[in-house]
């Protein structure tokens, strides 16, 4: 339990102090530890992103203790990063902070500058011009920023909101979705039509670009909607097997209108 009985003198205190053992245990860890020893940025990466999800789904869950512990495994990765960083010479974790700090402050002048704020829409627009200016004199894009890495859906979602941003936008709702219908009718004739898989793929992307610019029109975020799908599937798909071995069957050999009797069974128990 997080110690909130401390006055806020003693708990930065307290803060500093196990920052400084943390970056202790990395330290040496990385000295006396074989493994931690051989790592590097690349070989990393892949652990990196793996805590990150890891971290999502405790949120998903709801489960607070799993993502303190996760929350624990980024920080590791961060301090982690940083030691290899400083033994090669390219940043220390000093300069990682001061960075950050600064960019915060920044991009933040209605918090810690004079400049007002109507709302999140008008802190928006302030931090991504504040971005392009950081970016003045240089060859760049709107889109800049946006990592590759990152899912299909949400780096979908985060180029359309930088487009929308300096004004690529459809004007209205209804329009997005007019976008929608046209390109779902597209994928249809070439379906219809006998095309070719890759076609097909070309015109299944466009369709699901135009939804996930819909959901930015009406507040959803197409990576959280998804997720929450796919576990609502999974739950109800785990009660089809569960009845199913139940009765010493499996899925295979069950009929399609029993699996989906199953089906409509836990989605009642959900409702309930």
């Amino acid at each position: 339990m997080p110690d909130l009985g401390l006055a806020p003198d003693d708990l930065a205190a307290a803060h500093a102090e196990r920052w400084a053992e943390f970056v202790a245990v990395v330290r040496r860890l990385r000295r006396d530890c074989p493994w931690d020893r051989e790592q590097t940025h690349a070989s990393l990466r892949h652990l990196t992103i793996e805590e990150v999800f890891e971290l999502v789904h405790a949120i998903d869950e709801g489960d607070a203790g799993g993502m303190a512990a996760e929350l624990g495994d980024i920080l590791l990765h961060v301090v982690f990063h940083a030691v290899i960083a400083e033994e090669e010479g390219t940043f220390t974790l000093l300069d990682v902070m001061d960075a950050e700090i600064a960019k915060l402050v920044r991009r933040h002048p209605h918090v810690f500058g004079d400049t007002a704020v109507s709302g999140t829409a008008e802190v928006i627009r302030n931090w991504e011009a504040i971005k392009r200016a950081e970016r003045a004199g240089a060859p760049s894009s709107v889109l800049d920023g946006v990592p590759t890495a990152l899912p299909a859906l949400l780096r979908a979602q985060r180029v359309q909101e930088k487009a929308a941003a300096v004004g690529f936008d459809f004007p209205l709702p209804d329009d997005a979705w007019s976008k929608v219908e046209e390109e779902v009718r597209e994928l249809r004739a070439l379906a219809d039509a006998g095309a070719d898989a890759e076609r097909l793929e070309d015109e299944f992307g466009d369709v699901l670009f135009a939804l996930v610019n819909y959901a930015r029109f009406v507040g959803v975020t197409p990576e959280n909607a998804l997720r929450r799908t796919l576990g609502k599937f999974t739950s109800r798909f785990r009660h089809v097997e569960a009845r199913l071995a139940d009765a010493g069957r499996r899925p295979d050999a069950a009929t399609l209108e029993e699996m989906d009797a199953l089906w409509d069974d836990a989605k009642r128990l959900e409702r309930t």
